[in-house]
């Protein structure tokens, strides 16, 4: 039976995509999946070394290099976005508007972390190293069978999920009025706990992504089923990425 995952992208619902009469070689495949959230991680990296490249040349911090990146940085926000919505409302489209979300969101990306890196050097790599540490390591727990996806765990990760996402509209309408949520931005041992406490939540979607994949790849989805996939996984990477940058600036500014 497949389980709903936490992550918008990749829903029970999706597996009423199997209506059709399709070939194996037109159907969802592992490898294929794989192949495409190559593609879009790509394309990911090649927007966010644009943007990063803009505010260096610019001239870093110093000189203003937040300024040229900003328009950059709120086009590939807002697209990524947009792209984010369209994808998981017209499933079919994904493989165009995936790519264009990995790319529009790498945009944003190579700017908020040149910025990040212009403050404290190292926390780019840091970020980086720390996000693919625990794909990989949350993969071969999965894999192996020490992590597994039972309902409980699955139940949890969604409760736990929606819970974030309900703090952050409230600290982003909150901040709308001009009220800070301190706690949530503080670098205090509140602060870091709390970015602790979302990482880890971030990562366990990455287990239930694993999940889906692995059971949509023998479900017999339609082929264009694996961009749609490679989107969800490349979501997640991209929260659990900027939820490291956070922490590992929190971390930072307390030396």
């Amino acid at each position: 039976m497949i389980g709903r995952s936490s992550n918008p992208a990749l829903t029970k619902e999706i597996f009423n995509t199997r209506k059709y009469d399709v070939s194996e070689t037109q159907t969802m495949t592992l490898s294929g999946t794989i192949n495409k959230s190559f593609v879009m991680l790509l394309l990911v990296i090649l927007g966010a070394v644009y943007t990063w490249r803009m505010f260096y040349n610019a001239g870093g911090i110093e000189a203003g290099g937040g300024a040229a990146v900003t328009g950059w940085m709120a086009a590939g926000g807002i697209g990524g976005f947009i792209m984010a919505l369209v994808t998981i409302f017209k499933r079919s489209w994904s493989y165009i508007t995936a790519p264009l979300y990995a790319f529009l969101e790498g945009l944003f990306l190579g700017g908020i972390s040149a910025i990040f890196e212009a403050n404290y050097p190292g926390i780019v790599m840091q970020a980086v190293a720390l996000t693919f540490g625990t794909l990989f390591v949350l993969l071969f727990g999965y894999k192996t069978g020490f992590i597994k996806v039972t309902q409980k765990f699955r139940a949890g990760v969604v409760a736990a999920t929606g819970a974030v996402a309900l703090v952050y509209l409230l600290s982003f309408i909150m901040s709308m009025f001009g009220v800070s949520s301190f706690l949530l931005h503080s670098n205090g041992m509140v602060g870091i706990g709390i970015s602790l406490v979302v990482i880890v939540i971030a990562a366990l979607n990455l287990v239930l992504d694993f999940d889906f994949i692995d059971k949509g790849s023998h479900a017999g989805l339609p082929k264009y089923m694996e961009w749609y996939a490679a989107f969800g996984l490349i979501l997640t990477l991209v929260w659990l990425y900027i939820e490291f940058l956070r922490l590992l600036s929190k971390l930072a500014s307390r030396n």
